[in-house]
């Protein structure tokens, strides 16, 4: 029991203190601008790799991962047209659609060869 009365009372006198000593690091909700181009053009450079290998399920998550870095950092990019989205979709549904075919002929591949 003496253990925890000591515990308590560390816990006690360490609390204030804690509050009271500046912090370093960044305040809440405040973002590097420098650390979110870093990591937009990493995110950006992992898209263009997936897209090239044919990874669209990758390039899709890395989309959204991106979005969110720009929602966070606040750097989206203006809203499109309905005209552009629509556009943009039909690209995202041409390349998906290619890569299933890519997929059903390796598996058609796969399942003759068994």
């Amino acid at each position: 029991m003496h253990t925890t009365s000591t515990t308590f009372l560390f816990l006690l006198l360490a609390v204030p203190l804690l509050l009271t000593t500046p912090v370093a690091a960044q305040p809440a909700g405040a973002v590097d601008p420098v650390d979110c181009r870093k990591e937009e053009t990493a995110i950006l450079q992992d898209m263009e790799i997936a897209q090239t290998r044919g990874r669209m399920l990758q390039r899709r998550q890395l989309s959204e991962q991106l979005a969110a870095l720009q929602m966070r950092c606040g750097t989206l990019p203006p809203v499109q047209s309905r005209e552009a989205s629509i556009a943009r979709l039909q690209r995202e549904v041409a390349a998906l659609r290619t890569e299933l075919d890519r997929a059903e002929t390796e598996l058609r591949k796969l399942r003759q060869g068994l």
